[in-house]
């Protein structure tokens, strides 16, 4: 199944869960440690609310209600990588209060989209099929390594997330998948900065 197919398929955790690791690994981006959602993935393993951490994480960060409209183009570039922030941003600021109903399965697949976006900002090759596309299910041609990794990375935590018998654990390994995606991609932006400074 394609990200697309899995997401519309996805029950209330797994939405949340994948949301909140896609923009995880977007972290470094904003200047956030490494410990920053560890609030939020405890109120989503305990089941409790977040609202709470939620807000808490948005003054932290500096997230506005307000939502970009921003979409990065190919290319990379400062611009680019400006409006991939700004996504990130939007993403956090419309996380739903509630983890319940259509809004959370719609954040969810923003975050998706917001992660694949932002991983080709900083990618080393563009390639030839369109961000929306490839997460629709489309063959990776010509896509470098970092959104490569990505693509893989939100395809097997939505699996892991699916799993029955992973109930308990799924969560779990998403959060490690995730810690080495924005490892990743920690890297992957100081190399940006290095280059374009």
């Amino acid at each position: 199944m394609s990200l697309v197919e899995m997401i519309a398929c996805a029950d209330e955790g797994a939405l949340a869960a994948s949301g909140l690791a896609c923009l995880d690994r977007c972290l470094p981006l904003l200047g956030g440690r490494d410990d920053t959602l560890r609030p939020l993935w405890a109120a989503l393993d305990a089941g409790a609310d977040w609202s709470v951490p939620l807000a808490k994480l948005r003054a932290e960060l500096g997230v506005s209600g307000v939502r970009s409209t921003a979409r990065p183009t190919a290319g990379g570039g400062d611009g680019t990588l400006t409006m991939a922030v700004e996504l990130v941003r939007s993403a956090w600021a419309t996380a739903p209060q509630d983890r319940t109903g259509a809004g959370l399965r719609e954040w969810a697949d923003g975050c998706s989209s917001t992660a694949v976006l932002v991983h080709r900002c900083l990618d080393l090759a563009d390639g030839d099929v369109p961000p929306e596309e490839l997460r629709r299910g489309a063959e990776p041609v010509g896509v470098g390594p970092l959104l490569a990794g990505e693509l893989r990375r939100q395809g097997r935590i939505l699996e892991v997330l699916a799993d029955p018998e992973g109930a308990g654990n799924g969560l779990r390994r998403t959060v490690g998948i995730s810690a080495e995606g924005r490892r990743i991609l920690r890297a992957a932006a100081a190399r940006r900065a290095r280059t374009s400074g």
